[in-house]
């Protein structure tokens, strides 16, 4: 299947379960460690430079952000979702009592019944899982929400260190290889894997 997003645009940033946007759509949610290109991932996949902000700063997404995406499957079939970015763990450039508003804010949108679809769970290849690496995912699940485990910056690094380095991931996570996607979003590698992925996931609704 051709997939095509035609239309995506930032839809606001979120405080409180009450300034999240009302239009019931599909979520597909981005987590992961402060720095570790959920911006830059959300900007490859919808084939747009600055539609998410990026930094070298880690913790410079202090909200909970939307996009609408519209996505082309074929000429008469259109699907609408949001792509939702939250605050990264870990290291934050920010004061204590932030984080536990951010921690208590997030653990709140996880919890609600919102249609979220799936979480991608964003881990830098190039290193093993970090203790808030492991205990975000154990969160996810607890939760009962599916996870996609997001292998990023594939592209630093040769095919016989990518396997090496996924296979720590899949083993430190418990997962198998089906649940880690590697994914390059300078080269977009990776890309029309996670759009079939996230179209799968709307096709079950």
């Amino acid at each position: 299947m051709d997939i095509t997003v035609i239309r995506s645009e930032y839809v606001t940033s979120a405080v409180s379960r009450k300034t999240c946007p009302e239009e019931p759509l599909p979520e597909i949610v981005f987590v992961g460690r402060s720095n570790v290109g959920k911006s830059s991932l959300i900007n490859s996949l919808t084939r747009r430079k600055a539609l998410a902000r990026t930094s070298g700063t880690p913790g410079k997404t202090q909200t909970i952000n939307f996009f609408r995406v519209e996505l082309k499957l074929d000429e008469d079939v259109r699907r609408k979702l949001y792509l939702v970015d939250l605050p990264g763990y870990g290291y934050a450039k920010t004061s204590k009592t932030n984080r536990r508003l951010w921690t208590k804010f997030i653990d709140e949108y996880l919890s609600s019944n919102r249609d979220i679809k799936f979480v991608c769970q964003l881990i830098d290849m190039r290193h093993p899982p970090m203790e808030s690496d492991l205990q975000s995912f154990a969160n996810l699940v607890e939760k009962n929400l599916p996870v996609l485990v997001i292998a990023t910056k594939s592209d630093k690094l040769g095919k016989t260190e990518r396997q090496k380095h996924l296979d720590a991931i899949k083993n430190s996570l418990g997962v198998d290889a089906e649940s880690i996607l590697p994914y390059s979003s300078t080269e977009h590698r990776g890309r029309d894997d996670l759009l079939a992925v996230i179209v799968n996931s709307l096709a079950a609704t």
